[in-house]
């Protein structure tokens, strides 16, 4: 059923990591910037903030960061954003061509943009020209409360499913690109549904080898969101289809990021960095294992260690079932215990713990 995606290169331009999507490459994890970016062209304090930002999500696992650009204003910011980082920036394009092609002047690694809703073959063909003369990618981005008027009635008159509307679409959109000779795009068709998400991408990808973006669209807050894109990925990841994911959460991008690597991690599709394994917590608790990872998780998944960290809540779950981890901390009574390799290797006071946690960390 699955055909081998042929390869789309992004980035690359001044600074900018080159990633390669596509092909026997591996899945690449994207996630959207959530605030607009205007005040940062006069902002300086905030500009820092964001850059700084960015490179913690890189460090985190982020390969691609995409940006909404809905006027020019925006666009000129996401420039100067693209000047001072090293990951890929993707602009995020609609109806607005020249929007598109003030993007193509800088260090934009790839746009987001639909042929058939910036007008004429003539502005898709300005943008594609551009495109090519700069070696950026595009991206197809196809959901299904954007389908065109005749499939939509389609759809509302049951004579096609949405999954099928979707894919026709991205025929449509390819199709333009097709006749213009472009080939360096990616395709996205998101729904709301699961079961919508996985067909289209399952029929797609028996026709077709563009490189696959998936991604479950408005899938909800942080539990209903993990849910739903974790059923999806696991499915057509399974079946090699897919490229580059992006799970899309009502919460934070640090947690669309730690979220995609956890699944593509359990599906073998990843090794190395920091594993964390921690308890649930019960009545026999002897440690704030929720606090200790709530303080500690994104430091240590930002780190460049392939370790397994245990966060455990008592002495039951500490050492014993914790002993596989390279280091482990959990509660004894008012003490704090910090083991490595299921060996007890310091006992402090409960304020003490992070300090000597640290300590013991930095010396692995």
């Amino acid at each position: 059923m699955y055909k081998t995606p042929y390869e789309v290169a992004i980035g690359g331009k001044g600074k900018t990591r080159k990633i390669v999507i596509g092909g026997t490459n591996p899945v690449t994890i994207q996630t959207m910037w959530k605030e607009g970016i205007t005040d940062l062209l006069s902002d300086s304090k905030k500009f820092g903030e964001t850059v700084e930002r960015i490179e913690k999500l890189e460090l985190l696992g982020c390969d691609i960061l995409r940006f909404a650009v809905p006027d020019m204003e925006s666009a000129e910011a996401l420039l100067k954003l693209a000047e001072a980082v090293k990951m890929p920036l993707v602009a995020d394009i609609h109806f607005d061509y020249k929007l598109a092609l003030r993007c193509l002047d800088g260090n934009i690694a790839k746009i987001r943009i639909n042929p058939g809703n910036i007008g004429s073959i003539e502005r898709t063909k300005a943008v594609v020209d551009k495109a090519r003369q700069t070696g950026t990618a595009l991206r197809i981005g196809i959901n299904t409360g954007s389908l065109p008027r005749d499939l939509a009635d389609l759809v509302a008159e049951k004579k096609i499913s949405r999954a099928e509307g979707l894919v026709q679409t991205a025929a449509r959109e390819m199709e333009i690109f097709d006749k213009l000779d472009f080939n360096q795009f990616i395709v996205s068709m998101k729904a709301s549904s699961v079961a919508e998400t996985i067909e289209s991408n399952e029929k797609f990808a028996e026709i077709y080898n563009a490189p696959l973006h998936i991604g479950v669209t408005e899938a909800g807050p942080l539990i209903g969101g993990v849910v739903k894109s974790t059923m999806a990925f696991s499915r057509l990841l399974s079946e090699k289809i897919g490229s580059t994911i992006r799970v899309s959460l009502s919460s934070l991008p640090e947690n669309e990021i730690i979220t995609a690597k956890e699944i593509v991690r359990e599906l073998g599709l990843r090794s190395g960095g920091v594993k964390i394994v921690s308890c649930p917590r019960c009545g026999r608790n002897g440690f704030d294992v929720h606090g200790f990872t709530d303080r500690w998780q994104t430091e240590l998944l930002s780190m460049n260690k392939d370790i397994t960290v245990a966060v455990m809540g008592c002495v039951v779950n500490g050492p014993g079932e914790g002993k596989t981890a390279d280091i482990g901390i959990t509660g004894a009574g008012d003490s704090v215990i910090i083991f490595k390799h299921g060996a007890v290797v310091r006992t402090v006071s409960a304020d003490q713990a992070d300090a000597a946690f640290r300590e013991e960390l930095n010396s692995l």
